[in-house]
């Protein structure tokens, strides 16, 4: 069976000034997703999925998923603040969404195969979409508890711009992991070392060029949403939930949990691509460029689809 390609497609894009999933960067107006849906589409997914607000269902429907529906069977499903289990209602004054996991929950009812999970707003590169590929439609019919997250090589995700935020994996001698830990500064100093500042503020540490990191890139088996479904409930019970009115249920807190219960694993693929993205809007015109190099190189069409 074909994996699925599952895009998170909801977020707000505040930063950018813009619902930057839909910014066209290609030579034709392509979006950064739109690539990342090629290189799915080479490397062997059988369908789509996005999760997005109801609020731009039809200039969406209209923009991307129109390119789409004669290559492959396509799914959208809607992430909303109000999508709670049974008892549950939002805490006054909460306007936040819940976060990347209950984004995640939002695809319970047309996902029954192993799938990705990605961001729309990150360049993942082809062989990313390779490793993960192929680890999902080889994995045995009826599999649960086998889950895989693309480690992309810390040196392949740096900005020139100055710091960035990475999830650092921690993996066994099987290259499973262990653990994620968010440092939200890292960059190459002068002296070429790649470093992140310490909780204390004040040290840097360190890392190697090839350490994996999280970039949101995850695969799971439809035994997932069930594991979601029982500790979202525990999430939204806790009393730092109902006081925090920013509190998000986050893919790393999901998948943390399941690896301490030992009720999964997740295997760490290495990959040899170069992330890039769209944070805020200066980086745009260096996104573009890269696009255009790669077009020129042969690695992408001048049109996609």
């Amino acid at each position: 069976m074909k994996p699925t390609l599952f895009l998170l497609a909801a977020g707000m894009g505040s930063r950018y000034g813009g619902l930057k999933q839909m910014d066209g960067l290609g030579p034709n107006g392509e979006t950064i997703m739109d690539y990342s849906i090629y290189d799915a589409i080479k490397a062997g997914f059988g369908k789509l999925v996005f999760v997005i607000r109801k609020d731009f269902e039809d200039d969406f429907r209209k923009k991307i998923v129109s390119k789409y529906e004669n290559h492959l069977p396509v799914e959208v499903v809607f992430q909303s603040l109000d999508k709670l289990p049974e008892g549950f209602t939002v805490p006054e004054g909460r306007e936040k969404p819940w976060g990347t996991n209950h984004a995640v929950m939002m695809g319970e009812d047309v996902i029954k195969e192993p799938f990705a999970v990605i961001n729309c707003d990150d360049f993942y590169g082809r062989d990313s979409f390779q490793v993960m590929g192929k680890f999902l439609s080889e994995l045995p019919e009826g599999s649960t508890g086998k889950y895989a997250m693309v480690g992309f090589r810390v040196g392949n995700t740096l900005s020139e711009s100055g710091t960035v935020s990475r999830g650092v994996c921690a993996t066994d001698a099987s290259q499973y992991l262990q653990s994620v830990v968010e440092r939200t500064k890292i960059e190459r100093k002068d002296d070429g070392i790649i470093r992140f500042l310490d909780d204390d503020g004040t040290t840097w540490t360190g890392l190697e060029e090839s350490t994996p990191v999280s970039m949101n890139f995850w695969g799971f088996t439809p035994d997932y949403f069930a594991h979601s479904d029982e500790f979202f409930k525990d999430f939204l019970s806790l009393e730092s939930t109902k006081t925090n009115l920013k509190a998000e249920f986050f893919i790393p807190l999901m998948v943390d949990k399941l690896i301490r219960e030992q009720k999964a694993t997740v295997k760490v693929l290495d990959t040899t691509s170069k992330w890039f993205g769209v944070t805020y809007p200066e980086d745009r015109p260096d996104t573009v460029a890269k696009i255009a190099k790669l077009i020129e190189e042969g690695v992408y069409p001048e049109k996609l689809f």
